[in-house]
């Protein structure tokens, strides 16, 4: 026969219901108190055996809950014969029980899992406390900062005190480019940050990359595209001096060997003018020559911008006034929005207006001759919050192969063109921690995106 909670409960009912019964009648029937004051005691026993036995399922609900707060999936119930009821309970509690077992399972093992990936990527990976308690270290980020263990930020300190000040100062979003060492040992290091809270404490995740072969590349790639203008350049103004030189040369030797002959003057009038369209010809090349030079060095003494609020409407509208003769001469359809219409831009009011003079410069002549010309600036609030200018026309359109090349200095698809332009407006924008970039489709459009923030 099963016992059920029921049967039991009424069992120890009727036990100490009886228990009492027979109390009463001892303590009526006999004169001494030894017998009496046993079976009350035995009835006192009773009271608080039926109560702990009534309680027993709040015990197990108590430790079940119990269980869950501290994470301890050892815990184990059983019915004890009480009944289908309390069966299907403890049952439920079972279940959750190994539920929950069976998540904490499955989550140690992505967290091993994500660890090992992070562990074996080749970017270091450095999680901290904003107080510079390191919490993680991946095995990427040890190399690069040579540390076996690391326990705290400030531990770096002695060695790496650039680095250690960057990463107790950065900020959410933040990119930072530190350089290691000193000497035949030097590395540049870049640095992405990511700020986010965890159980009320405020954690940084930061990217560590070394970049110095990129960088290295980087620069001999620039500067062989420089020399290449350069030499090009230069060339184009030896090589036509060189020869008229020479040609002088000859004329003035053959001109010396007659006069010893004849010993006279005998400079004939054609050659002295043939001697003057070459001076004039090495005069003026030899000056744009210079210019050239000058305007090389132009690229590199670009001033410090003097940031203050720039209202857009009020730099498009200047903008338009002093372009506007050139593009009524030409025929252009014009057109600029701001919106909202107060969107404002910390930025150099001089350097971004000359900015945007050499875009639109670059525009104008992409669109002259074109059937119903047309520019527009269009300045909004992108969604992420950056400030976003572009600058569209619907002329010739850039070929791709001069895509990626139209920011090089000198570079230059106009036959009058200087190939500065677009290069000084890039090293400007990036004065402003701002970034240009250029999409183009050959005989249809243009855009010249300019993106702040």
């Amino acid at each position: 026969m099963v016992k059920t909670f029921k049967s039991l409960l009424v069992l120890r009912v009727l036990v100490l219901t009886g228990t009492l019964v027979l109390l009463a009648f001892l303590i009526f029937i006999m004169d001494f108190m030894f017998v009496p004051l046993a079976v009350a005691f035995l009835g006192v026993y009773q009271v608080f055996a039926l109560i702990r036995f009534t309680e027993k399922t709040n015990r197990d609900l108590s430790r079940f809950l119990l269980s869950i707060k501290y994470d301890d999936t050892s815990q184990a119930f059983t019915s004890q014969g009480l009944g289908s009821s309390f069966c299907e309970l403890k049952d439920a509690f079972n279940e959750v029980m190994k539920k929950l077992q069976q998540t904490r399972s499955e989550k140690e093992i992505h967290a091993r899992y994500l660890k090992t990936i992070i562990q074996h990527v080749g970017i270091g990976f450095l999680a901290y406390k904003t107080n510079g308690t390191v919490d993680f270290i991946n095995n990427a980020a040890g190399k690069l900062l040579k540390v076996a263990c690391l326990k705290d930020i400030h531990g770096m300190k002695a060695e790496l005190p650039e680095l250690v000040d960057t990463l107790l100062n950065l900020k959410h979003g933040d990119k930072k480019l530190v350089k290691l060492g000193n000497g035949e040992s030097v590395g540049y290091l870049a640095i992405s940050a990511h700020t986010f809270v965890l159980r009320d404490q405020e954690y940084i995740l930061v990217s560590i990359q070394n970049i110095q072969e990129e960088l290295e590349e980087k620069e001999m790639e620039a500067w062989q595209n420089l020399i290449r203008v350069l030499t090009h350049e230069i060339m184009n103004s030896i090589t036509p001096i060189t020869s008229m030189t020479s040609t002088l040369v000859d004329m003035l030797e053959k001109n010396e060997n007659e006069e010893r002959a004849e010993e006279k003057d005998v400079i004939d009038p054609e050659d002295l003018a043939d001697m003057l369209d070459a001076l004039r010809a090495v005069h003026r090349r030899s000056e744009g020559l210079m210019k050239f030079v000058g305007t090389y060095r132009n690229m590199t003494l670009i001033p410090t911008p003097k940031f203050d609020i720039l209202p857009l409407r009020d730099l498009l509208k200047r903008v338009e006034k002093l372009m506007s003769n050139k593009l009524a001469d030409a025929g252009i359809s014009f057109k600029w929005s701001v919106s909202p219409e107060t969107l404002e831009l910390t930025a150099d009011h001089d350097l971004m207006e000359q900015v945007m003079i050499n875009i639109l410069l670059n525009a104008v002549d992409a669109v002259t001759g074109r059937e119903n010309p047309r520019i527009t600036i269009t300045a909004f609030l992108a969604e992420e919050g950056a400030i976003v200018i572009t600058v569209e026309d619907n002329g010739v359109g850039i070929v791709e192969e001069a895509l990626e090349k139209i920011f090089i200095p000198f570079f230059t698809t106009k036959k009058q063109g200087s190939g500065i332009g677009l290069s000084l407006s890039r090293q400007i924008l990036r004065l402003h921690r701002a970034t240009i970039r250029v999409r183009s489709t050959p005989n249809e459009k243009t855009t010249f995106t300019l993106r702040f923030g």
